[in-house]
């Protein structure tokens, strides 16, 4: 059986994704879950506390995909291809399912940055742990593990929208081709050997 929490965030989810965050009201969600107003006002102080924890949930979610990646067993490059495949296609997935969030996501920069500043460090860590096993076995050549962690999580942060609208379509290049072409260039870079 779902948590009263857990339920308050999920029936939050499902109406901000339906009528939007601005259209939704504390009670809208209270009564949608069979609870008092009251109730709602224990776990949650504001409607933004409850979207931050709806867009806690769903990163929850990206966070615990990313985790089985990291712990396969398998290559550093197999792990770091892997990774950027499942980043682009769980954040789309995110992005799609919650409806007219979609919107409000594109919309306004300071909740996009909202919502990556709870992962993005959580992401960082594990790209850094891909990036140290490669050091580690010798596959990788990186001089500052911590620099290089961060600029690839920010680059695939800044494809997120372009990958999810499919915006790069216009100039030849389809998802599937997205992937490959950041793999290859955190992988191989463009110098040639």
């Amino acid at each position: 059986m779902m948590k009263t929490r857990d339920k308050f965030i999920e029936v939050a989810r499902q109406l901000f994704a339906r009528k939007g965050v601005e259209n939704t009201t504390m009670n809208d969600i209270a009564s949608a879950s069979d609870k008092g107003r009251r109730t709602i006002y224990t776990y949650f102080k504001s409607k933004r506390d409850i979207f931050n924890a709806v867009i806690e949930s769903e990163t929850d979610q990206l966070l615990n995909r990313l985790r089985l990646i990291v712990a396969r067993q398998c290559t550093p490059e197999e792990k770091l291809m892997e990774y950027v495949d499942c980043r682009f296609e769980a954040m789309r997935e995110i992005v799609s399912r919650n409806g007219s969030l979609r919107a409000g996501f594109f919309r306004d920069v300071r909740k996009v940055d909202r919502a990556r500043k709870i992962i993005t460090r959580k992401e960082t860590a594990m790209l850094r742990g891909i990036l140290q096993e490669g050091v580690e076995q010798g596959v990788f050549a990186i001089s500052n593990l911590n620099q290089a962690s961060v600029i690839i999580t920010q680059t695939i942060h800044g494809l997120d929208v372009p990958y999810i609208r499919d915006n790069l379509s216009d100039e030849g290049i389809d998802k599937g081709m997205l992937k490959s072409y950041v793999s290859d260039i955190i992988l191989n870079g463009i110098k040639k050997r």
